[in-house]
């Protein structure tokens, strides 16, 4: 009886533990949330999406350089990143279950999933900024796409593993090959989830900053040639943030603002595919 008493009581202590972390957590994030809506919404308006970044002490301005900027490297990133992923995932699902040139490319795609963004982005800079001649919104479209392929990858993996094999066996006995069976039949079963691990993948890359300090840098004025340095939210907020002048702050946190935003409406947008996917 005793025994039982303490393990009552353990249980509870724990759960009460448990309790108190995930409300501290919460509280945490619902400050950071406020304080962020608070001071963003007061920095956001017109100006703010049609005028550039200001120069120092100067009045108004806003962020539309960096937006225009920071969609664009994005925009590449998703197009280099979402095939290279993909395919790479059908290999290692549908192909290479056994090879050893499969095991070692699961092994680098962990070793990436795992690598600071800071180590990529030197990286980066070292092949092409420091040999090319200069920062570019190509370069750091290259070190986004370093990072979002590892999770378009795993996660095409996974959800490949999970189609029945029933489901492979019934495509073969028609007498699909297999190519067809992998991009026509398991891939178009779980597309729904590997979409989500492409718009978590894009999530993901939205705010990283020290990549694009070592490749895209930064541009004051309005630019679409990604062939020269060019604005972005991460790094405008970065550089804002610290800046003594009060309207460069104010406009950092309507960047942070937009970029919070945005990771949280393709998560929600993740979120409703993959209940999609699990009620069909």
């Amino acid at each position: 009886m005793q025994l039982y008493s303490r393990r009552v009581w353990t249980n509870r202590i724990g759960i009460a533990l448990s309790m108190g972390a995930m409300l501290f957590g919460l509280l945490a994030l619902l400050w950071i949330l406020w304080t962020l809506f608070y001071n963003g919404f007061s920095a956001l308006s017109w100006e703010f999406f049609t005028e550039d970044t200001p120069a120092p002490g100067s009045e108004g301005g806003g962020l539309r350089n960096a937006i225009v900027g920071s969609l664009m490297i994005v925009g590449m990133t998703t197009l280099v990143s979402t095939p290279i992923g993909i395919l790479a995932g059908i290999y290692l699902a549908e192909f290479g279950t056994t090879s050893k040139f499969a095991a070692m490319t699961r092994f680098v795609t962990d070793i990436m999933l795992s690598a600071p963004s800071i180590v990529i982005g030197l990286f980066v800079y070292a092949l092409m900024v420091a040999t090319l001649g200069g920062f570019s919104g190509w370069a750091g479209s290259v070190a986004l796409s370093l990072i979002a392929v590892p999770v378009v990858v795993r996660t095409t993996e996974n959800m490949l593993l999970l189609v029945p094999t029933a489901l492979r066996e019934a495509a073969f006995a028609v007498g699909a090959p297999r190519w067809q069976v992998s991009l026509k039949v398991t891939l178009r079963a779980v597309k729904a989830g590997v979409v989500t691990g492409i718009l978590l993948a894009i999530a993901r890359v939205t705010g990283e900053t020290a990549p694009l300090l070592f490749t895209a840098l930064n541009n004051q004025f309005y630019s679409t040639d990604m062939s020269q340095p060019m604005g972005n939210l991460p790094v405008v907020i970065f550089q804002f943030a610290m800046s003594p002048y009060e309207n460069w702050v104010n406009l950092a946190w309507g960047g942070a603002l937009l970029i919070a935003l945005f990771v949280l409406g393709v998560n929600i947008l993740a979120r409703v595919l993959f209940r999609k996917k699990s009620t069909d």
